[in-house]
Parts: structure tokens; C-alpha cells; sequence
């Protein structure tokens, strides 16, 4: 266990994947904007209210689309040019680089690299989530070679008196003008040798197989079990996959955005396993489905107003409610509690077959929007299926079958503890 801990510890400490990481969540405010402008573009009709109806005789037929349109030209479209600048950013910051100029520097190159279309525009098909492997790997090499150049002194030094902004924009002068004739030279061997661009070789190897088994059930599977047995020894299993499953994901839910925007229903969107689908369906109220948790609590505790499990849940349900759940989890605890190992891990995995289910075969829409992950239950369930109150049901039912699993085990939770109460006192 001790070693167990020690070598996740590391990996979710890592330097890069926490750059990744933190990459990432700087640019969620705009990925859920860019996602919301489309939902509100494509918004259902809800009996008798048409809001796409209503709009368009205000201000005419899909002329006030054009805004959603514009939004998401500047978030989902340039997902991957975004994200070249927030990891260099975030990994230089740790390094204690001058984070500006070294994600400026990403960005340039990734633009090199972008293929040029036949009227000198920049191709939007790689700006996009079909262009994050090739993000993230150029911001990390980047990042690596401007602070490798930085150290061999290769930099214009200024004399004092001169304002800090000016020194670094000189410091970085010959090591951004290197790291551009190389990234420029592998591009002119790649279009002249290659005749392909490094997009399209990665995309074709490793983004799109990847994403193929990302939308599966055995890899939803693997990703609720693996999130939820680090969680049990106290890691925080959404921060150390989360850099791993982000790029996988990312573009799987914007496709099915993209298909959404073009007129396709919810139940017809190509991918079912999306970050949405694992929040909203597996996740809710946080890691674990703790928001059943608390209802089973209350539920098997109804007599003892004062027992240490429902203070504990009492103090937790308001942040539960917003899919906060660390209150729970250290408070109960679940962390390293051999009673609560098999539902904290039963519960999401169940949750992850039956939403998988219900989703491949119809039954409920697929996800085609990203909410803040605070959403409340319902709420989400109910805009991330494109405003189908089938969300809002298979919510409700993942929630009474993950109840339904923690009872037995919080009942067995109180007699331990009672034992245990009773033993202290005879002694």
C-alpha cells in the first residue's frame, strides 16, 4: 500500500502532467462557453415553448445563431492553439521561466506547423481538439528546449536600469529565433519529404485510435475503477488522470457538439463516452456518486440526530449538492476505510455500464454540452442531453441504484462503529 501511494504520489506530482493538467483548466471557461453558445443555439423545443422558434422570428431566420457561431470560433475552434500556450505557460511557471515568452513562443510554433489552406488562411480543422496531441507535445518541447537555451547563456544581457519586460523580451531574442528556425525547418523537410503535416501524422497514429477506444465501455470502465482506487488511498484520482483522459475526451465531445450545431439529434451524435457522460452519469456529486452516499446515510441513520455519520453528512450535503465532495471523503472517511473500498468502486462502475447502456441504445440522448463541473444534479442531466428530460431521469435512477448499493454497507459501517464504541467502554 505504502509503495502503492508512494509511486502515484509521484506520477500526480510529475511536472508535466501537472502542467497538462493545470493547461487545461485554464482553458475550461472557455471550452464551457464555446459548448453553451452552441446548446443555446440548437436549443430544444419544450412542449409549446420554441426558443429557436421564438428567436428567430425576433430577429429573423438564424441570424441571431451568428453569435453562438462567433463564440465558438473563439474557444472550441482554437481548442488546440489555446492549450499550446496554457501547458508552456504552466510548465515554465514551474520551472521559473518567464512563462510569458515561453507560451508565445509555443503558440508561434504551432502555427508553423498548421497547415496553410489554398487561400493562405490557417486551417480551423487543426486549430481545434484534432490538433491537442500535436499542443501538447510541441508546448512541452518547447517549453524544455527555450529553458535548456536559457541556461547555455545564449541571451542578450541589458544594462541595469532597463525594465524587466524589456530584459526578458531580449533574454528570449536568440532562443526563440533558434527554436522557430528548427520548428520551421521540420516543417519545410515535413511538407517537402513527408508531404503531410506533423497534424495529420499524429491524428492518424495516435489521436484517433486512442479516441476510438476512448469511446467504449471498457475504457470508462478502467477510467471510473482507476479514479476511484486512488481516491481510497487518499490521491486525487480527477487531478492525476485528468491529464490523460482530457485529450482523449476533449475531442470526442466536440464532435458530437459539431454535430449537434449542424442539425443532428442528441440521439444521434457519433460518440457516447464523453467528459459530460462521466460527470453528469457516473460522477454525480462527486467522485464516488457521494451524493448517494449521503442518502443512504440519512437513510440507514434516522433515529440518532447526532451520529458521527450523519453530522458528517449533514456538514457535506450543501457541497455535495455542487458535486463537492471532499467533505465526505476525508470526513467520513472513505479514504483508506476497508468498509467503503468496495462501494466507492462498485458504485461508479455500475453507474458507468448502466449510462453506457442507456445511451448506446437510445434510450437517453447523448451528451452534447459541458457545464462547469459544479452544475447540480439534475440540472446537468438535463442540458448536457441538448434539454431532454431523459436526462434528468437516468440521474434519478443512477441515483436510487447507487443509493440502493451504499445502504448495506453504511449499515454495516454503524455497527463496526458501534462495536467499536462498546469495546472502548467496557474496557
Amino acid at each position: 500500500m505504502n509503495k502503492f501511494i508512494e509511486i502515484a504520489g509521484r506520477i500526480g506530482a510529475q511536472r508535466h502532467l501537472v502542467a497538462i493538467r493545470d493547461g487545461f483548466v485554464a482553458i475550461m471557461p472557455l471550452i464551457i462557453v464555446g459548448s453553451l453558445a452552441i446548446l443555446i443555439n440548437n436549443f430544444p423545443a419544450i412542449g409549446s415553448l420554441d426558443f429557436v422558434g421564438w428567436m428567430n422570428g425576433l430577429f429573423g431566420e438564424g441570424n441571431w445563431q451568428g453569435l453562438g457561431g462567433n463564440i465558438w470560433n473563439g474557444s472550441f475552434a482554437i481548442l488546440g492553439l489555446l492549450v499550446a500556450f496554457s501547458i508552456a505557460y504552466s510548465l515554465a511557471k514551474s520551472y521559473d521561466v518567464d512563462p510569458l515568452s515561453t507560451g508565445l513562443i509555443s503558440v508561434a510554433s504551432y502555427i508553423i506547423l498548421v497547415p496553410v489552406t489554398k487561400d493562405w488562411g490557417l486551417s480551423f480543422a487543426w486549430l481545434g481538439a484534432q490538433g491537442l496531441f500535436v499542443a501538447i507535445i510541441l508546448s512541452l518541447l518547447t517549453t524544455e528546449l527555450f529553458r535548456i537555451l536559457l541556461k547555455t547563456r545564449l541571451t542578450i544581457s541589458m544594462p541595469d536600469g532597463v525594465p524587466d519586460g524589456v530584459v526578458r523580451s531580449f533574454q528570449a531574442l536568440i532562443p526563440a529565433t533558434l527554436i522557430l528556425i528548427l520548428v520551421g525547418g521540420f516543417q519545410l523537410f515535413m511538407t517537402l519529404a513527408i508531404e503531410s503535416s506533423l497534424f495529420e501524422v499524429i491524428f492518424n497514429s495516435i489521436q484517433k485510435p486512442l479516441q476510438g477506444f476512448g469511446d467504449t465501455l471498457p475504457a470508462a470502465i478502467a477510467i471510473a475503477f482507476l479514479n476511484h482506487i486512488l481516491w481510497f488511498f487518499g490521491l486525487h484520482g480527477t487531478n492525476i488522470i485528468g491529464a490523460v483522459i482530457e485529450p482523449i475526451y476533449l475531442p470526442l465531445i466536440q464532435q458530437n457538439l459539431e454535430a449537434f450545431q449542424a442539425g443532428t439529434s442528441a440521439y444521434d451524435v457519433p460518440n457516447t463516452v464523453t467528459k459530460p457522460f462521466l460527470d453528469s452519469f457516473v460522477f454525480i456529486g462527486g467522485s464516488g456518486t457521494t451524493l448517494a452516499l449521503l442518502f443512504a446515510i440519512f437513510f440507514v441513520i434516522r433515529e440518532q440526530k447526532n451520529h458521527p455519520y450523519r453530522e458528517v453528512a449533514k456538514l457535506s450535503t450543501p457541497a455535495g449538492l455542487f458535486n463537492i465532495n471532499e467533505p465526505v471523503i476525508f470526513g467520513l472517511p472513505i479514504v483508506l476505510n476497508p468498509i467503503m473500498l468496495i462501494p466507492f468502486i462498485l458504485v461508479p462502475v455500475t453507474l458507468t455500464i448502466v449510462s453506457y447502456i442507456t445511451l448506446s441504445t437510445g434510450l437517453v440522448p447523448k451528451t452534447v454540452a459541458i457545464l462547469p463541473w459544479t452544475t447540480p444534479p439534475l440540472i446537468s442531466g438535463y442540458l448536457v442531453t441538448g434539454g431532454s428530460w431523459r436526462g434528468i431521469a437516468l440521474q434519478v435512477v443512477n441515483l436510487m441504484l447507487a443509493t440502493a448499493i451504499y445502504v448495506p454497507f453504511v449499515a454495516a459501517g454503524v455497527r463496526a462503529m458501534k462495536k467499536q464504541t462498546e469495546g472502548k467502554m467496557a474496557s
